[in-house]
């Protein structure tokens, strides 16, 4: 973003990139790829870089408020410098946040969520499928995660871009708004465990395993870490891949 300004120019879109995709090696991998799409069909995208904190809303979770807001007003002093009108996230939980709860604090954006993107890039036919891509025919569950899905409404955008993938797509017994969680939401990832009989991310990964799909695709890097982790529980590993939609469209698109 820096170096565009410092040349005069503007950015079409923010991609925010977000700490798991940022930190986690495994969501580093998601935010290639969805590089890799926005490269390929030449999208005017910038990045923050260094610049780039966090949104605030693992703290914010967790109760630590005065935490939330300090990063909060620094994070609107940055986009609004900068003069940032439309932000896309590959985070359901940056996307929630900075969409939903940064405009009370004087942060008002256009803010885009991933899968409503690139479902918005196939309707414009910028995004064009291979004839007999990698996934087409393959029984792929998909799991709503709850920032995208109940608490944002977002259960078509995700579907349609499975269904321009020509995928089978077979849904769990608890989805759309009746989804359940992964487990790592409300900060729960960062802490320990309470006492309990099952795991949630155990839980969820055996209803997508029961499925009986070979690729559970999700949409949030913490879900993409539970339900990981619950196919290695379940010692499915070599069976069932957890891939994130990004991930399935970059492989799929024509160059």
């Amino acid at each position: 973003m820096a170096e565009m300004v410092a040349e005069g120019k503007a950015p079409e879109v923010l991609f925010y990139v977000g700490c798991a995709g940022s930190f986690d090696q495994r969501a580093q991998k998601i935010t290639k790829a969805f590089a890799t799409i926005l490269n390929k069909i030449n999208i005017n995208y910038a990045i923050l870089g260094k610049e780039e904190m966090c949104n605030g809303d693992p703290a914010r979770r967790a109760g630590n408020e005065f935490l939330f807001q300090m990063m909060a007003y620094q994070n609107i002093q940055l986009f609004n410098g900068y003069g940032i009108k439309k932000i896309v996230t590959t985070c359901p939980h940056c996307f929630n946040i900075l969409k939903n709860e940064y405009p009370v604090l004087g942060g008002n954006y256009e803010v885009i969520h991933h899968t409503v993107f690139l479902q918005q890039l196939i309707d414009e036919g910028k995004i064009k499928m291979k004839e007999n891509g990698s996934f087409k025919g393959k029984k792929i569950t998909y799991h709503d995660s709850c920032y995208l899905g109940r608490a944002n409404n977002i259960y078509e955008a995700p579907r349609k871009v499975l269904e321009a993938l020509d995928v089978e797509l077979v849904e769990m017994k608890r989805s759309r708004s009746n989804g359940f969680c992964c487990g790592a939401g409300g900060s729960q990832v960062f802490k320990e465990e309470e006492k309990g009989n099952k795991r949630i991310n155990e839980e969820r990964t055996k209803e997508a395993i029961e499925t009986g799909a070979k690729i559970i695709t999700s949409n949030c890097p913490y879900c993409m870490m539970m339900l990981t982790d619950g196919v290695k529980l379940h010692e499915k590993e070599e069976e069932v891949k957890v891939i994130d939609l990004a991930e399935l469209i970059a492989e799929s698109m024509e160059d």
